[in-house]
C-alpha cells in the first residue's frame, strides 16, 4: 500500500487555524495528527477534547489522536465521541495494554500503541497481532521541533520484521523530526505512516512539501 502522510497539528499556526485546516483539506495529506499532552506523562500541556471537536468540524481527513497522557483508558470513549478515528496510547502508560487496545477497538476507533525512544520494540511481542498501528517516537515526546533520533531507522526495521513474522497487519507510524531528509529511509525500513509537524506547517509551501513526501517511493519521485 502507499504510505500515509499525517501533518501534526502541534506545529500549526493557532492564530490562523481555519486557514491551516483549509490547507490540509486541499492537500494530499491522508490524516491529521493530533497530539494530546497532560503535563504528567510528558513535560508539556497541549490541547484536548474541545479543540478536537472544533477541528473535526473543519477537517475532512481522519484524525489520528496520540494520547501522551497517564491513565488514557479513562478518556478513550470521550476522544472517540469528539471525533478521533485513530487512538494511540503509550505502552509506558498502560499497565493493562491488551485491555486498553480492545477498549479502543470497541469504541469504533483504530487502536495504536506508541513507544518512547528508549523502549525496545520487543515489549510489543504479545500484542503484535492486536493493534492496528504501532507508533515509534523518533524524538522524546513532549515538544515539537526536536532533532530526529536516527536509531529509529533500525528500530523500524526490527518492528517491521516482527510484524511480518506474525503475518500481522499493523502499520508502523513514525513521529518526531520527520521530513524530506529522512522520509525515504524510514519508508524503506518499513514505516507506512509519517507524522510531520514543523517540516510541513513551517515550510514556505506546505502543500508542495506534503506532495513531495507523498511522491517518495513512486516512479515520478526520481524525475
Amino acid at each position: 500500500m502507499s504510505h500515509l502522510i499525517a501533518p501534526s497539528l502541534l506545529a500549526a499556526d493557532f492564530n490562523n487555524l481555519a486557514k491551516e485546516m483549509d490547507m490540509i483539506n486541499q492537500s494530499e495529506a491522508d490524516w491529521l495528527h493530533f497530539d494530546v499532552m497532560d503535563g504528567r506523562f510528558v513535560p508539556n500541556i497541549s490541547f484536548g477534547i474541545p479543540l478536537l471537536k472544533a477541528v473535526k468540524k473543519s477537517c475532512n481527513r481522519p484524525i489520528d489522536v496520540h494520547l501522551m497522557i497517564v491513565e488514557p483508558e479513562k478518556y478513550i470513549e470521550l476522544f472517540r465521541e469528539a471525533g478521533a478515528d485513530v487512538i494511540t496510547v503509550h505502552y509506558e502508560a498502560c499497565p493493562h495494554l491488551h485491555r486498553t487496545i480492545h477498549q479502543i477497538k470497541e469504541s469504533g476507533a483504530k487502536a495504536g500503541v506508541a513507544l518512547n525512544p528508549h523502549t525496545p520494540v520487543s515489549v510489543l511481542e504479545n500484542v503484535i497481532e492486536e493493534a492496528d498501528l504501532f507508533l515509534l517516537m523518533s524524538v522524546n515526546p513532549g515538544f515539537g521541533g526536536q532533532k530526529f533520533i536516527y536509531n529509529t531507522i533500525p528500530k523500524t526495521r526490527q518492528l517491521f520484521d516482527m510484524i511480518t513474522v506474525k503475518n500481522a497487519k499493523a502499520l508502523i507510524e513514525i513521529d518526531g523530526g520527520v521530513g524530506l531528509q529522512n522520509a525515504e529511509a524510514l519508508l524503506k525500513a518499513g514505516a507506512r505512516v509519517l507524522v510531520s509537524g514543523s517540516a510541513v506547517f513551517k515550510a514556505d509551501d506546505p502543500l508542495d512539501t506534503i506532495k513531495r513526501m507523498k511522491k517518495i517511493g513512486r516512479k515520478e519521485y526520481l524525475v
